[in-house]
C-alpha cells in the first residue's frame, strides 16, 4: 500500500505542477508566451526524434546486417570477372541491339 501511496503523490504533485505551469503561461506577456511555446515544441520534437531512433534501432541494424551479409555473398558469386579492384559482370558482355 506504501508504494500506491507514492504513486498518488507523485501524480497529485504532477498535476499541480502542469495546472501551475498554466496558470504562468497566461500571466506572461505574448512575446515570452511565443518564445516559451516555440522552445517547447523544439524540445518535444527533439525527444520525439530521439525515442524514434531508440525503437527503430534494433531493427535497422539488423536491416544493415542483412544487407551486408547479401552484398557479401553476391561479390564471392562467380558472375564476372575480377580485374585488381574493378569488378565486371558478365551481364554486362551482352551485346547492344541498336534497333
Amino acid at each position: 500500500m506504501q508504494v500506491f501511496a507514492v504513486l498518488q503523490n507523485v501524480f497529485a504533485g504532477a498535476i499541480v505542477a502542469v495546472c501551475v505551469a498554466l496558470l504562468v503561461h497566461q500571466f506572461i506577456g505574448a512575446r515570452r508566451r511565443q518564445r516559451l511555446d516555440a522552445r517547447v515544441l523544439r524540445s518535444t520534437l527533439a525527444v520525439r526524434a530521439w525515442v524514434q531512433r531508440v525503437a527503430r534501432w534494433p531493427s535497422a541494424r539488423e536491416t544493415a546486417r542483412r544487407e551486408a551479409e547479401a552484398a557479401i555473398r553476391r561479390a564471392r558469386e562467380k558472375a564476372g570477372e575480377w580485374d585488381g579492384n574493378v569488378y565486371r559482370p558478365k551481364s554486362f558482355r551482352k551485346p547492344r541491339k541498336l534497333h
